[in-house]
């Protein structure tokens, strides 16, 4: 991967990417202390209560008894985390399971899906009331503030098409996922790409206007959200390692739904500037999406990943010929 590539990616949060990129990586997971073995996580997107569950699988000691030393840095959009995790440079990240297709599918990345952590998109596109944007129609025009290569972008072209507007007519701003919020309260931009859980966080920001969302998953409910990552490398080598790490993740994943209010008390303590409170709002937002209906936390359906990849091939976002197999490894994934 090359300097030039992170020189694109606007923002603080790079810096600090570039940080867990020089803090190791699977080729180094080991043997940390004869006792327990190394690795790298990259959230999402920050460290929004939306990703509060690794922490939560920390604080509980889910990894520690699994024999795992977690090191946790905050991502910035599925294609940043993509392009570490397949270059060695992290273990684990979460990215939105679409733009994973996608990027797979043009890109042919070594990086795969061993776990969901939602079972349903929770992509959109946010704004505020009074900027005149209350259906999709009324994007075109609009600026949409967002990460280059976050999820809400990248997708957007097939969210575009399933609800009949010209995508050429959206003008996405690049802009750092911390400032979006502001961004977006401040009327610099029209909207943002966000997840539905960032409702409350928006809302804060705007000061009492309420935010309006444009829910992916409402017109594409087949898609799965997030889904848990690693390199096609370190799945071949440590499928062991892997299993282990998705089992503590999805435990604590699990717990976070079920326990909001103690999981913004966690997200508190490793990271004091977040809003204990809008994290609580954002897990509670979030729940439905991880376990629908009493789905088995992090399972992934190999029937349904056929149907994402029909969706994205149908909406000209691939090519034909992505197989399943090429983008999740059953063998370590659970199912559902």
């Amino acid at each position: 991967m090359k300097v030039t590539w992170f020189a694109r990616v606007a923002g603080a949060a790079v810096v600090v990417l570039m940080a867990a990129a020089c803090g190791g990586g699977s080729d180094t997971a080991g043997q940390a202390d004869g006792s327990t073995e190394s690795v790298n996580y990259l959230t999402s997107f920050n460290t929004f209560g939306r990703d509060a569950y690794v922490y939560v699988a920390r604080e509980k000691g889910y990894f520690k008894e699994a024999g795992l030393d977690i090191d946790i840095k905050p991502g910035s959009g599925t294609v940043d985390v993509m392009k570490l995790l397949a270059s060695g440079r992290a273990d684990f990240g979460a990215g939105d399971f679409t733009t994973t297709l996608i990027t797979v599918a043009k890109e042919k990345l070594p990086v795969t899906a061993v776990g969901m952590v939602h079972q349903k998109s929770l992509a959109a596109i946010i704004s505020l009331q009074g900027n005149g944007i209350t259906e999709p129609k009324d994007l075109e025009g609009k600026t949409v503030g967002d990460q280059p290569g976050s999820t809400n972008q990248v997708t957007f072209p097939v969210y575009a098409k399933a609800v009949g507007i010209d995508e050429s007519k959206v003008k996405f701003v690049p802009s750092a996922p911390p400032a979006l919020p502001q961004l977006l309260a401040s009327g610099k931009i029209d909207a943002i790409g966000q997840f539905v859980v960032g409702q409350p966080l928006i809302e804060k920001a705007a000061q009492g206007k309420k935010a309006v969302v444009l829910s992916y998953g409402d017109a594409l409910p087949d898609l799965y959200g997030n889904a848990l990552l690693a390199s096609s490398k370190l799945v071949q080598d440590k499928p062991e390692l892997v299993k282990k790490f998705a089992a503590a993740l999805f435990k604590g994943l699990e717990y976070s739904i079920t326990h909001p209010e103690e999981t913004g008390e966690i997200l508190k303590k490793y990271q004091p500037t977040q809003d204990a409170v809008v994290a609580v709002a954002e897990v509670q937002a979030m729940a439905p999406y991880v376990a629908p209906e009493g789905a088995r936390v992090g399972a992934v359906d190999k029937a349904r990943v056929e149907a994402n990849i029909k969706i994205l091939t149908e909406a000209g976002a691939i090519t034909a010929g992505l197989s399943p197999e090429q983008v999740v490894d059953f063998a370590v994934a659970p199912q559902g």
